[in-house]
């Protein structure tokens, strides 16, 4: 998985990258001269990190292997019509205000009242689309009512013929025509992963009210009507690449927008496209109905005694014939990964008004209509009872669901579902994924921390994270609302126990000083301590040893330069500070106040944490392919601030993140040159660990596009950045020697503890071949051969699915005269090892 290629090298790299260039030298342009026997500082082993939070759902949908998304039906009914139309972020639901007939969100419950109408509502989390699933349309009148109940925003309108659609502003390709919110202008543009206008035009509506758009399709031709306009208003021939055949859907942009009366209309054909479910079927909203479409079928959802969280799924049948229930397609119903014959183990918390009952578990296509495994589960007791199944499917589909119904007159409540893989789709028998836990041993990252503004959320709690996953309590997220408490601490130490990582972990700063100690003792404490009998009844009787914790994240960011956030933050850490050393005085822990170099408050909180943090957590941007410059200049200034606050201090600096919004071969640079910036501190930076480890593909929900491994449901793959790492990782050594640079290139030469391998890490950021001299002093004796491994591609160069289009090359070339003539390609991270002749 994930490997490094070894084929023969494509023409191109040989050319730009791996000819021998046997010219005068004194026409070169850079000069590379090293001084192996000049050691300028150690470099531990840990710099090559990772950063994992639940961000994007890397983990909740991705890393845990919880293939149900919405376990426990926290999440409100919107009544949006999720089985028809797919979600691309946002926050959808039954319009509140307006209509006669429909259905509205009770403020404060997970219930619906009618109120009527077939409207729809969205607030969006920056962009936001829905995308009509069963129709795929070329030709055809596309139409819809469009309201702005509020005066904030940018556009909204409506997509035609789309594909490949996944969350972000330009995750999706396909044509947009939108309505300002000013409702002054028009807007015609096409989409492909990028934004390109097409047409505009100059319009007058009040946008508080109802405004009827329609759109015609006509092979290249698009024109564009508003409300009972006779001419239309735009009118524009696709005569450059038209897009073809494709989706419809809705869509906005930082625009909250109401829609209604949404219609296909197509030759004599007239196709209603419905926004909402009946308020007889309100569901989860991570859920879809189960219903023949026979009535008496009724879904509701409970806040009175659910087992897990504050929310059950009640469950209907007012007859004896025709399916009752609810199913799930895991993280943005993509679907769930099945494998015929390979077992999925099951459990659920059921109870039946009627009993004895019987509830039929399955796994079903996505659309209920062919079933791969069932079972009959019988409730036999009115009260809340753990149930486990076995599904075992007879086919293979990369976009399952799991389905719960009932085939006779009764009601059942549904609460804290769980399904799980076994054998080899779980890492050494963890909750984990193990397509993506081996991807990261692949990476072969040294170091992992389990952090981020995630720890912030009021609700993050290290004794919430452990024991029996149902009885976690689920809590308002930093990230997601509605946060499950299945993956923990606990859960990433037991992770990075089995991979052989070494890990650091960030804890909310408003834990108690007494839960901390408990903390402490649960994971390094002796068996027979209370909390480390817990521990071992838990199942892992053997302290986990930690050694590096945050305390907080990014402390100090949120309002600004705040003095008073800065102090509250140092009082914290002293508390926390007492509690753990109170239970273990070798933890090492980490600063995370927000580093303001020019800010007096800097000064304020190293004094109050100096000689009890070991290090301070700095997060620089990694997204220019020169980020290691800067990385340099504030790794320097730092340095020189802690000590000027005190000449004998013994702090040093971690990067627990380094951030950006990319994931391409740009960012694989900026990566590149910010290690070469590490090494050169490697004696006062600890670890660097890029954020985020995990991304799914084509989820962008905050702006944080910078996942280093992506994923599906079925799928996993590095990005460039992904393979810059294990190419670092993979040729480590720890002492850096004297480089001496002429020309544009970013450099670092490394010799391990024999000096029989010096080790160059050479980034080239320009769009030419830099043609280069190699010089080696101190370093006699070499094997001829020099050994070479190329990452290089264009900036903008990513991975698809499963495609590792941008991965290292390795090669060879030789020496002459002692001296190397080498061409490092452009935009390229290059590793040349020289190796002594064994004597």
């Amino acid at each position: 998985m994930l490997p490094v290629r070894f084929s023969a090298l494509p023409l191109w790299i040989c050319q730009a990258s791996l000819l021998l260039l046997f010219h005068d030298t004194a026409a070169q342009e850079n000069r590379i001269r090293i001084n192996a026997g000049q050691v300028m500082n150690q470099i531990p082993s840990t710099i090559y990190g990772s950063c994992i939070e639940d961000v994007n759902h890397e983990i909740y949908g991705g890393f845990y292997s919880q293939m149900i998304f919405g376990e426990s039906f926290e999440e409100p009914a919107s009544g949006v019509n999720y089985k028809d139309w797919q979600r691309n972020s946002g926050y959808w639901a039954a319009d509140r205000e307006y209509g006669a007939g429909s259905v509205s969100i009770v403020p404060g419950r997970n219930t619906l009242r009618s109120i009527g109408g077939i409207e729809i509502g969205v607030e969006p989390d920056d962009h936001a689309r829905l995308v009509y699933d069963p129709l795929i349309v070329k030709n055809g009148t596309y139409m819809f009512d469009i309201r702005f109940p509020e005066s904030k925003g940018d556009m909204a309108g409506a997509i035609f013929r789309v594909s490949g659609t996944g969350i972000g502003e330009h995750a999706f390709t396909g044509y947009r025509i939108g309505v300002s919110r000013d409702g002054r202008q028009l807007q015609l543009s096409r989409h492909v992963r990028g934004y390109q206008l097409l047409k505009e035009a100059a319009i007058a509506l009040n946008t508080t009210r109802w405004n009827r758009i329609r759109v015609s399709m006509q092979d290249q031709l698009i024109k564009v009507w508003l409300n009972n306009d006779k001419e239309p208003v735009i009118v524009y021939e696709d005569t450059n690449n038209p897009l073809p055949a494709g989706k419809l859907g809705l869509i906005t942009s930082r625009s909250p927008a109401a829609f209604r009366n949404t219609v296909f209309i197509s030759g004599s054909d007239t196709t209603q496209l419905p926004l909402l479910y009946t308020a007889s079927q309100q569901v989860s909203d991570c859920w879809d109905p189960v219903s023949d479409g026979h009535p008496g079928a009724k879904l509701t959802l409970t806040q009175d005694s659910a087992w897990h969280g504050v929310t059950a799924q009640v469950i209907e049948q007012a007859q004896n014939k025709g399916r009752a229930g609810v199913a799930n397609r895991g993280l943005n119903r993509w679907g769930i990964a099945v494998t015929a014959g390979e077992q999925l183990n099951g459990s659920l918390w059921l109870r039946g008004s009627d009993v004895p009952a019987q509830v039929i578990v399955a796994l079903e296509n996505s659309a209920g209509t062919v079933t791969y495994a069932r079972q009959v589960i019988s409730i036999k007791d009115p009260s809340w009872r753990k149930y486990s199944f076995r599904l075992t499917p007879g086919s293979t589909d990369a976009q399952a669901r799991w389905a719960l119904y009932i085939e006779r007159k009764g009601k059942i409540y549904v609460d804290a579902v769980s399904l799980m893989p076994e054998g080899g789709r779980l890492f050494n028998s963890l909750p984990l994924r193990a397509d993506i836990a081996h991807a990261i041993r692949n990476e072969k990252i040294t170091f992992m921390r389990y952090g981020g503004s995630m720890v912030n959320a009021e609700g993050y709690r290290f004794k919430n994270m452990i024991g029996p996953r149902e009885q976690r309590p689920p809590y308002t997220g930093h990230w997601n609302k509605f946060s499950t408490n299945g993956f923990g601490i606990e859960e990433f130490l037991q992770f990075c126990e089995a991979a052989g990582i070494t890990p650091a972990f960030a804890i909310n700063i408003e834990e108690t000083p007494a839960d901390v100690a408990d903390m402490m003792e649960y994971l390094n404490g002796a068996v027979t301590t209370p909390w480390g009998q817990q521990r071992a009844a838990n199942g892992h009787p053997r302290p986990y040893g930690i050694k590096y914790i945050e305390i907080g994240n990014e402390e100090g960011i949120f309002r600004g330069d705040n003095a008073n956030d800065y102090t509250h933050y140092t009082e914290r850490f002293n508390l926390l500070h007492h509690a753990i050393r109170s239970k273990d005085t070798a933890v090492k822990l980490i600063c995370a106040a927000w580093w303001r170099p020019g800010s007096p408050n800097m000064a304020k909180v190293f004094r109050g944490v100096n000689g009890k943090a070991a290090y301070w957590d700095f997060h620089p941007g990694a997204d220019n392919a020169n980020a290691g410059t800067d990385t340099d200049k504030e790794l320097s200034k730092m340095r020189t601030l802690f000590h000027e606050w005190d000449p004998a201090t013994t702090m040093k600096c971690v990067i627990f993140e380094e951030n950006g919004n990319l994931h391409n071969m740009q960012r694989a640079l900026g990566h590149a040159t910010t290690l070469n910036a590490v090494r050169r501190h490697g004696d006062f930076v600890f670890a660097s660990c890029p954020a985020n480890a995990l991304q799914p593909w084509l989820q962008n929900d905050n702006g944080w596009d910078q996942g280093q491994i992506f994923f599906t449901a079925d799928k996993v793959w590095g990005m460039p950045p992904y393979y810059a790492q294990q190419m670092a990782a993979g040729q480590h050594s720890p002492l850096r020697v004297k480089e001496a640079v002429t020309g544009d290139l970013d450099v670092t030469a490394t010799t391990n503890g024999n000096a029989d391998t010096l080790i160059l890490h050479v980034v080239n950021t320009n769009a030419q071949p830099a043609p280069t001299v190699v010089e080696l002093e101190n370093f006699e004796s070499l094997q001829s051969e020099v050994y070479s491994l190329t990452l290089a591609g264009a900036p903008q160069a990513e991975n698809g699915p499963g495609i590792a289009d941008i991965a290292p090359v390795q090669g060879a070339t030789s020496l002459t005269a002692g001296k190397l003539n080498y061409t490092f390609p452009a935009h390229a991270y290059t590793i040349l090892r020289f190796t002594r002749i064994k004597q």
